[in-house]
This record gives structure tokens, C-alpha cells and sequence, in this order.
């Protein structure tokens, strides 16, 4: 996967639409679309991405919370699944599954990893030690 990407398009916790190739142009770019009832997301992925934001800090790590029909995220629920209640990396809205569905997620975690051009270096699904690996090798060959 190396096509470039115009836009990722995503409400911000205030509801204001933003796109993320917009606000992030030239960075490196982590997303983790994930969903707040994905028990491996909030226990496992979340956790990980933080790690990743500290491990990295040339990169921009983003959450999108996938909107899912009776799973949707407000503010106070996006916030409710960090025990300090406050949200350690930019954390945005996909609502209707809008952009679960432009990177062709295989279900939640889905980790997308975006070169500073623009372009899909990454897409890998899950929150295992495989998923885990294969993230870290990803990231240290683009950032390195």
C-alpha cells in the first residue's frame, strides 16, 4: 500500500470537523482506529499507542474512535476509558465508520501507519504481540 492519501476526515471531541492529512502534512502519522467497546483496544491498544508517543516523539500518534451503529463515542466516553482522565494523544471521531471503512479495517484495532508524503506505509489489524512486532518493525524502519 503506497497511495498517497487527500483527506482523512474526523470531528474533533468538540464536533468540529477537521481533516488529518491537513492538520498533520509532513508529519508521520500513527492512527489507531479502534472502538471503546473492543476490550483489546482500551486494554491493550490504547495503552501501546501511548507507548508508541513517548517511544517516538518525532511521529504524531492519533486515535479515531470508529462510530458503530449503538457504539458511538462522545467526549465524557472517550474520556471515561483513561484512569487519570486525560486523553494522552489527539483523539477524534469517525462517525458512521467513515474512515474504518476508507482504510478497509479488518475490524478494531486497526493500526495505520502514514509517511510523512501522505502515503499508507502500514495497515495492521489487532493488538497482539504479532500485531505488536509488526507495528514496531514498521515504525522503526520509517522513522530511522
Amino acid at each position: 500500500m503506497t497511495n498517497a492519501i487527500s483527506s482523512i476526515v474526523v470531528l474533533d471531541l468538540e464536533g468540529h470537523t477537521l481533516d488529518l492529512m491537513a492538520l498533520y502534512k509532513n508529519k508521520v502519522l500513527l492512527l489507531i482506529i479502534y472502538n471503546n467497546d473492543c476490550l483489546g483496544c482500551t486494554g491493550r491498544a490504547i495503552p501501546l499507542a501511548y507507548q508508541f508517543q513517548k517511544d517516538y516523539p518525532s511521529i504524531q500518534v492519533a486515535g479515531i474512535h470508529a462510530d458503530f451503529p449503538n457504539r458511538e463515542g462522545t467526549k465524557a466516553s472517550i474520556k471515561s476509558i483513561f484512569t487519570s482522565g486525560e486523553i494522552p494523544f489527539p483523539i477524534y471521531i469517525d462517525k458512521n465508520h467513515s474512515v474504518f471503512d476508507q482504510f478497509k479495517s479488518e475490524g478494531t484495532p486497526q493500526w495505520v501507519l502514514i509517511s510523512e508524503k501522505g502515503a499508507v506505509f502500514r495497515s495492521i489489524f489487532g493488538s497482539q504481540d504479532n500485531a505488536q512486532n509488526r507495528l514496531f518493525y514498521a515504525l522503526e524502519s520509517l522513522v530511522n
